[in-house]
């Protein structure tokens, strides 16, 4: 990037461009390899990485069979998108947007994808009957805030993370410009939750799940190392609501699911039956391998 960049008159693409993802960024859609997917015994096979969006589907299943919905069970399969698993033929045909989360829903014939987590998330509530509210104008507010998440996010991560935490360089207007975006975004939030316990109301639900995931995770300090420059404690509203839901157990194992980052205890590369969680994290598996 420079100070006086005139973009020509045809945009070609760059591929020496720089930034965090620059090996696995590129502008045309479709596998780049052979590989089929690993498929389990469970009626739901998700493939995903412990980001903010992959994080939403592994609570939201951990909260289904908290909840006794046994036809949850699932099998969680790591795809690392910064070595590129994402566009294997397995995965693009499942989603062929080559984003994470992806599911299969093997309990219909045929076997049911869902991508964009989104769509996952209602996919699952409208599947089991929980996690959303079903009077009408209480479902509706949850849908609202469902949809202001998958609408909002992108300026917090493709936008503020990006040049705060993943650019090759800090350039001052981009960091500004989504900095006071996100900031107006916790605002938003802050002052909804002066009044209501959570995102639809009283209810918890998909939506809280989602925004969660994004927004509960920054005001917890755990995205892009940013807390202390967005001032995240000064709002006191999201705090309150941020640690109420990360104090739930469901929430705490789903974190665990195909992370691949941060302390040991915390790493469920794959998850395949309850029991993973005691026997399976990255902390077991040094020990017995000493």
């Amino acid at each position: 990037m420079t100070e006086n960049y005139s973009p020509p008159k045809v945009w070609t693409w760059d591929n020496e461009s720089g930034g965090h993802f620059a090996n696995v960024n590129r502008p045309i859609s479709g596998a780049t390899h052979e590989k089929e997917l690993s498929v389990g015994k469970h009626p739901l096979q998700l493939y995903s990485l412990a980001t903010p969006n992959g994080m939403k589907i592994t609570i939201m299943l951990e909260e289904l069979l908290a909840m006794g919905h046994d036809e949850a069970e699932y099998d969680a399969w790591l795809i690392r998108i910064g070595d590129g698993d994402q566009f294997s033929s397995g995965f693009v045909g499942i989603n062929p947007n080559s984003k994470i989360p992806a599911l299969i829903d093997q309990s219909t014939k045929p076997h049911t994808r869902v991508f964009e987590s989104g769509a996952i998330l209602m996919y699952l509530a409208e599947k089991f009957g929980a996690l959303i509210p079903t009077d009408h104008a209480t479902r509706t507010e949850c849908l609202n805030w469902l949809f202001w998440q998958m609408g909002s996010a992108p300026y917090l991560g493709g936008g503020f993370g990006h040049f705060y935490a993943y650019a090759p360089e800090k350039w001052e207007y981009p960091i500004n410009r989504f900095a006071m975006e996100v900031k107006r975004q916790l605002d938003v939030l802050d002052k909804h939750l002066e009044n209501n316990k959570m995102m639809a109301g009283k209810e918890y639900s998909i939506a809280d799940i989602a925004i969660w995931a994004w927004y509960g995770q920054l005001a917890l300090g755990r995205q892009y190392e940013a807390a202390e420059f967005l001032d995240v404690k000064s709002y006191n509203n999201v705090q309150e609501w941020a640690h109420n839901i990360d104090a739930r157990p469901e929430v705490q194992r789903g974190r665990k699911v195909n992370k691949i980052t941060g302390d040991l205890e915390m790493q469920l590369h794959e998850r395949h039956h309850s029991s993973d969680f005691e026997t399976k994290t990255q902390d077991k598996r040094h020990k017995e391998n000493e």
